[in-house]
């Protein structure tokens, strides 16, 4: 967990002593070095380390890809087995997209990975991400970025669930594989490694053995946990959240230092437009000259409408471009990016964009004023959007508690209309075969915000801001570390 090389076996020890005890560790191989090398040193670890209370399971996934991928499952879990490791072959199943499959490909395997933590009872899940996919990692972002990476994260939290970490990101391959070669265990060579259409296979040509890291990965590592810090600090300085949809920053708050104005607006720009990543260099510096511009007025960027007035900068997600999303009996998804709904009823349901020609806007409970006694949703047959202020009242795994802005009652009134309307414009309104939900039903739906820049791949560099915006919205908060120590400082 350290950005500086070090031996497998120092750095699976150096693991195994900073984690949070008794634990059960899910280990993610494929058969290729990295992660039977991972599986190995793990094993031989905790076999040494009884006192340590950690125990192991294991899980590969075929992504049924290739012909060959399901005898290679079965090798590893022969593997598993000779080490009396339990293990599960996770297997993605039905259609496979024509484009961007690496990505589908990445999304399916955490996905299975975090099935496989469940089924296993497992605390964490480990990947055998090695030094040489970090530089690999570092020298591709580097074609796009002037900025200073931070590579890929030693720690990632996957869909609010599991804490994905990663034990042997600055050891080396070449290190990984004399550990295997010692111990008499093959592994298997993975051909689409050899595949030049993809773009880390080219990197990774072009890197020579003896390359090094042309950034210093461990700054970058410190600078990106002191914005995040500080990212929080602003939030609960400058930023204020209305009804649920509005945000709303402070002028003062727009003139801070430049680095976190541009940590926080970008991320609040993902957040509020529903997008997983913030917006890259050219609309960022557009963004920020607007913000710190002198001069009231609107502009749109991300799916975002940016409204400067005299008594601060109000963000909500832009009217157009919203998506209705339907949910069978049962099922769970994401709408617009924005809000995370399950369909607890036995027929289906539509969330699709509270608009102005509407019946119906939200349910009652989800606009009336900020109530605290409220404690589950009712019908959705409001009219009057007048009553609309102040929170939306959205389920967590808590249960109803209202989302409210960090201590204020202020009435939404004292908002601009204009701004307000556009935030309404942009709320989720559910409806079930054409008409609104009866308050029964409406007790049956699921409702919450969705962070998507956070909630589905959360690094730990960016735990603290999200944590705290996550306080600002009133959901639950993000799951720890299961570390009691990162590079030997206590957490």
């Amino acid at each position: 967990m350290s950005p500086e090389a070090a031996s497998p076996q120092l750095a699976i020890l150096q693991f195994l002593t900073s984690l949070q005890s008794p634990a059960r560790i899910l280990v993610a191989i494929s058969g290729g070095s990295d992660s039977t090398g991972l599986l190995l040193l793990l094993d031989e670890a905790v076999k040494a380390a009884p006192h340590l209370k950690i125990s192991l399971c294991a899980a590969a996934v075929d992504h049924a890809l290739r012909a060959g991928s399901a005898d290679e499952a079965r090798k590893v879990a022969a593997l598993c087995a000779s080490l009396g490791i339990p293990h599960i072959i996770m297997i993605w199943q039905g259609d496979k997209p024509k484009t961007g499959i690496m990505a589908a490909a990445r999304e399916a395997r955490y996905g299975l990975l975090a099935t496989a933590a469940n089924d296993f009872n497992a605390d964490l899940i480990v990947t055998g991400h090695t030094f040489d996919d970090q530089r690999e990692t570092l020298a591709m972002r580097g074609l796009r970025t002037e900025q200073v990476s931070t590579g890929i994260a030693d720690a990632v939290l996957f869909d609010r669930r599991f804490w994905i970490l990663r034990p042997l990101l600055f050891s080396s391959r070449a290190d990984i594989r004399a550990f295997l070669n010692e111990r008499g265990v093959p592994w298997i060579d993975d051909p689409s490694n050899e595949d030049t259409k993809y773009e880390r296979v080219r990197m990774r040509r072009q890197l020579s053995a003896e390359a090094c890291l042309e950034k210093d990965i461990g700054a970058a590592w410190e600078e990106r946990l002191a914005l995040s810090a500080k990212g929080a600090e602003w939030l609960d300085r400058y930023f204020t959240l209305h009804g649920g949809l509005l945000g709303q920053v402070m002028l003062d708050g727009l003139r801070q230092d430049w680095a976190v104005l541009d940590y926080v607006l970008g991320r609040l720009t993902a957040v509020f437009g529903g997008q997983p990543f913030a917006r890259g260099r050219a609309h960022m510096e557009r963004i920020l000259a607007f913000a710190t511009g002198s001069e009231p007025g609107r502009m749109t960027a991300g799916r975002v409408v940016f409204d400067l007035r005299r008594d601060g900068l109000y963000l909500t997600r832009e009217s157009r471009g919203i998506v209705p999303l339907v949910l069978q009996s049962g099922e769970a998804g994401v709408w617009d990016g924005r809000f995370y709904a399950c369909n607890g009823l036995s027929t289906s349901i539509v969330v699709e964009a509270a608009t102005p020609h509407a019946s119906s806007f939200l349910s009652s409970d989800l606009i009336r004023g900020m109530s605290q006694e409220s404690s589950a949703p009712k019908s959705l047959g409001a009219q009057d959007t007048s009553r609309f202020i102040e929170s939306i009242t959205t389920q967590t795994r808590g249960g109803w508690i209202p989302v409210t802005s960090t201590g204020m009652r202020e009435r939404m009134h004292h908002l601009p209309k204009a701004a307000w309307k556009r935030a309404i414009a942009s709320a989720p309104a559910l409806t079930s075969e054409g008409a609104p939900l009866s308050e029964e039903s409406s007790r049956m739906i699921e409702l919450m915000p969705y962070f998507a820049p956070f909630d589905r791949f959360l690094t730990r560099f960016d735990f603290i801001f999200a944590n705290r915006l996550s306080a600002v919205f009133a959901t639950a908060p993000y799951a720890r570390l299961p570390l009691r120590s990162i590079d030997g400082k206590t957490i």
